[in-house]
């Protein structure tokens, strides 16, 4: 259960963190926090990370409700057994409840966290993307690393 607290923590600091681009900043405003590297710019995203899939708002609300349910199912399932991997899907579940808000609420997505690099401008994201990406990174670790422990054990067993 401590999981879903982690989920809920993502959800609150995302969600606020949005309120506060919403009712404080005008649409496209840009503040710099570190001039030429970082800035907080209101940006709207009707689409998925990278602008990808504009005005498919639907679909992404179908995709994202059956992640949640598969991700609150194996939560469930798991219970204490994998800490690395419970921590991992919550920061998914999270991040995907977040985007969610947004999409069922407004149609579309607030993305307010803005990087540059040189003349490179990152695509603009929000809390919740950075959760979900922490959280599938955290998993492809997890699991290489599981997979790469299993394979070794193996082979250390199979030689003696």
């Amino acid at each position: 259960m401590r999981y879903f607290f982690i989920a809920l923590l993502v959800l609150i600091f995302d969600q606020s963190t949005k309120w506060l681009v919403v009712h404080k900043m005008n649409l496209y405003e840009s503040i710099p926090v570190i001039h030429g590297f970082f800035y907080l710019t209101s940006h709207r995203n009707r689409g998925a990370a990278f602008g990808i899939l504009q005005d498919k708002v639907w679909l992404f609300i179908l995709i994202t409700l059956i992640v949640v349910v598969f991700i609150i199912y194996y939560l469930w399932q798991l219970k204490n057994e994998s800490t690395g991997m419970s921590i991992a899907f919550s920061l998914i579940l999270g991040g995907a409840v977040g985007n969610l808000v947004d999409r069922v609420q407004m149609g579309e997505v607030v993305d307010f966290l803005h990087f540059q690099f040189g003349s490179y401008q990152f695509p603009i994201f929000n809390i919740a993307d950075s959760s979900i990406v922490i959280g599938v990174a955290l998993l492809l670790i997890l699991t290489f690393f599981t997979a790469e422990q299993k394979e070794s054990f193996s082979e250390m067993r199979d030689t003696h």
